[in-house]
């Protein structure tokens, strides 16, 4: 079994309140979760307007598609979000 785990960066430039951040988060992840059917959550800034960290998550038995799954994930986040620029990506797999 192989977990590929991203943690993406969204840097939302015009948002000025954890309201408008909140609507960004629930959609960004809503959206991701039903097209690939991956696990997406917030881990980190919290309380920061204008910066959103996502874990994404996605489970395989082939460390390929795990990382082909994650890189569509990503694509399609810059591409669906013109708000939210894409910061800082990490990606690893990881055997279990």
């Amino acid at each position: 079994m192989h977990v590929g785990v991203a943690r993406v960066a969204l840097h939302l430039a015009e948002n000025s309140s954890l309201k408008g951040k909140r609507m960004v988060v629930k959609s960004v992840a809503q959206r991701v979760r039903n097209r690939f059917n991956v696990a997406v959550a917030e881990v980190d800034t919290q309380d920061a307007w204008r910066v959103v960290t996502l874990g994404i998550v996605c489970v395989s038995d082939d460390p390929r598609h795990s990382n082909e799954m994650l890189s569509k994930v990503i694509d399609f986040i810059e591409s669906e979000r013109l708000d939210a620029e894409v910061g800082a990506v990490d990606l690893e797999l990881i055997a279990v």
